[in-house]
């Protein structure tokens, strides 16, 4: 009967031992399936954190990319500027100079009271004066008629040496010069009368007329 005894506790001590055995590892197994399910959570949460990170860098790439255009833009912009710039300023340098050469002429007149006659006030001569130019070419002869191109010529020489305008500008007499050898000249005066001249013109083999003297009127004699 002790036999019995003994051999049902042995019995009774292992099922108890195997079943906390099972116990056991069934925690140990929930513990494991417990870390793992968090270590994926950590994992997919750093996937998930990781994401954002790659598209702020796009949107990084993209607003430099951005930036560059503008700056890239602005710069065009200020070398269109500054070319302007310069093309205005050298534009404005040429009139001055222009503008310089003219008084310049100006202040080589030589200016002296009288004249040919008593009806000049004063007789202007200027060694800067130079031919007008021609699209005349060969031999010359001066031609007075006033649908000629040697006409037209002579009136932009008078024009020039007086400062009349074309259309401001009565003719009187336009002839030759008997005075010289390829000589004309001319009495020209204002619409309003308020500019008389004589100008006497000298022909320039290939450059055309050129003025020689000017002088000034009291009045128009007819």
């Amino acid at each position: 009967m002790t036999n019995d005894f003994n051999s049902n506790s042995r019995s009774g001590y292992r099922a108890k031992r195997k079943k906390t055995n099972l116990v056991l590892n069934s925690l140990i197994i929930i513990v494991l399936l417990l870390i793992l399910f968090v270590a994926y959570n950590i994992f997919a949460s750093g996937n998930d954190h990781a994401a954002p990170k790659k598209e702020s860098t796009k949107t990084e790439q993209k607003e430099t990319q951005h930036t560059e255009k503008q700056a890239e833009k602005k710069e065009k912009t200020e070398a269109d500027d500054e070319s302007s710039s310069d093309q205005v300023s050298e534009e404005e340098q040429q009139s001055e100079e222009a503008s310089t050469s003219e008084k310049a002429d100006e202040s080589q007149e030589v200016v002296t009271d009288g004249g040919s006659s008593s009806n000049v006030l004063k007789t202007i001569e200027n060694p800067s004066w130079k031919p007008v130019g021609t699209t005349q070419s060969g031999e010359h002869t001066a031609v007075y008629d006033t649908n000629s191109v040697d006409w037209q010529e002579m009136l932009e020489a008078v024009s020039y040496a007086t400062g009349l305008d074309g259309s401001n500008m009565t003719v009187y007499w336009l002839g030759r010069d008997k005075s010289t050898q390829n000589g004309s000249f001319a009495t020209v005066a204002s619409k309003d009368k308020q500019q008389k001249y004589n100008v006497y013109l000298q022909w320039v083999d290939g450059e055309g007329w050129m003025p020689t003297r000017v002088e000034e009127l009291a009045e128009i004699v007819k």
